[in-house]
């Protein structure tokens, strides 16, 4: 019989156990929900400057390229190999200087025999001409004296400008003045043709001159190297390309081209400064000022640029190089002394916007006018004052609330085999 009732206490004990234990599993779970749900509380925070006046400077951005307005390029027609190299890069030359000698294979005699050939024919051209122009300088003079001394006159009556002999007379002059008049325009362009052949004639030469005087760069050529240049037939006309051996640098006068677009070209104006940058130079900004600008525009894919030469005010940097690409902001308004706001301050919806100020410790949102930007400030015309505290953007964050720990204290469990287990606040070391 105590048997009986022992096992009736033993079982008796055991569920009211598992009832403690079920509901400190349930409390601990409530408590850890209560942590998550109640703990945490979004807090607005505000990121905030100050109204302020100062200077604004309006740019516009605009890519471009490089241009090569200070380089002259040495081409030559011939075809064989480089013999000698008189300079390198970097040398000082004038006008006619030897830049290298080429020992002509037989294509390049050719063409030069044949350049000889034509230069020799159009100088034969000119002194006929000049020849020319002597007998009918004289048959000028006579027709005239002939004129004067027949019928000449310096007031002539209507009876003798009828008369025969004065008509023709006259004529035999107004003609002999007008082929002699004639005459000089055929012997300036038998001079021009004379020129064109002799530049060809150097062109195939065997020996490479500068065409003007600078710095030699950009040489492209070695001794017993072989160079040649090729020849197009179209139709009846034959063209001989050039090939290039190197440049001659006649100044410093590197300049950017940008193209504007039709919103910005009226805005544009010769004498504005500006920054330039450099994808391929790092961090340096050069500075420059508009040259000009080609207002008739350019249309490529039924979009019209107006592009501007920028001329850069310190061209020794030999980093710059021909058609580097380039990024320039070109200044084209200064207003001193107006009121400023960060941009990121400003909303605009339509034609209205507003800019959110803090007044007791509180956001409120106030309409207001604006003016001019730049990339990171705008003008205010109307609606604020100096000193006023805007907002600039609004960041949220979680926050957890203060609280303890229903085990901050160390409970303690015992009593149901083993040792007890402390669980201490976050932060806290569970052994």
């Amino acid at each position: 019989m105590n048997l009986f009732f022992k096992k009736i206490k033993k079982l008796t004990f055991s569920s009211k156990k598992r009832k403690l234990i079920t509901l400190l599993i349930i409390f601990i779970l409530g408590f850890f929900v209560w942590k998550i749900f109640a703990g945490n509380k979004q807090q607005v925070q505000y990121q905030t400057a100050q109204t302020t006046k100062g200077t604004l400077i309006v740019s516009l951005t605009e890519a471009g390229q490089v241009s090569v307005s200070n380089k002259v390029s040495i081409v030559t027609q011939a075809s064989g190999i480089v013999n000698k190299i008189f300079v390198k890069s970097g040398d000082k030359v004038n006008a006619g200087d030897k830049i290298a000698d080429i020992t002509l294979d037989t294509a390049g005699q050719q063409r030069q025999a044949q350049a000889w050939s034509s230069y020799l024919s159009a100088q034969n051209s000119l002194n006929s001409a000049k020849a020319q122009i002597n007998s009918l300088q004289s048959a000028l003079f006579v027709a005239n004296q002939k004129f004067m001394t027949d019928r000449g006159v310096i007031n002539p009556s209507v009876d003798q400008q009828n008369d025969p002999v004065y008509i023709e007379e006259n004529a035999t002059w107004l003609q002999a003045e007008a082929n002699y008049k004639n005459q000089t325009g055929v012997i300036a362009q038998s001079q021009a043709n004379l020129n064109n052949f002799y530049l060809t004639y150097q062109l195939t030469s065997g020996t490479i001159t500068a065409p003007t005087a600078g710095v030699v760069s950009d040489l492209v050529i070695t001794e017993g190297m072989q160079i040649g240049s090729s020849n197009t037939t179209s139709g009846s006309t034959t063209t001989t390309s050039n090939q290039a051996v190197a440049s001659i640098k006649t100044g410093n006068s590197t300049a950017v081209i940008v193209n504007i677009a039709e919103i910005d070209a009226s805005k544009i104006q010769m004498g504005q400064k500006a920054t330039i940058t450099f994808d391929a130079i790092a961090n340096k900004t050069f500075t420059g000022k508009v040259m000009g600008i080609n207002t008739t525009g350019v249309n490529s894919s039924n979009v019209t640029t107006y592009p501007a030469v920028i001329q850069l005010d310190d061209t020794s940097n030999s980093d710059i190089l021909p058609n580097m690409s380039a990024t320039a902001s070109i200044i084209s308004k200064v207003k001193d002394s107006v009121l400023l706001v960060p941009s990121s301050a400003i909303a605009t919806v339509g034609t209205v916007s507003t800019v959110k100020v803090m007044k007791n410790g509180k956001p409120t949102t106030v309409n207001v006018e604006i003016g001019d930007s730049s990339d990171s400030q705008t003008e205010i015309t109307s609606g604020l004052s100096e000193g006023d505290i805007v907002i600039t953007s609004t960041i949220s964050t979680a926050t957890t609330q203060s609280s303890s720990s229903p085990f901050s204290s160390g409970l303690r469990f015992g009593g149901f085999g083993g040792g007890g287990t402390t669980t201490r606040s976050s932060g806290g070391t569970n052994r």
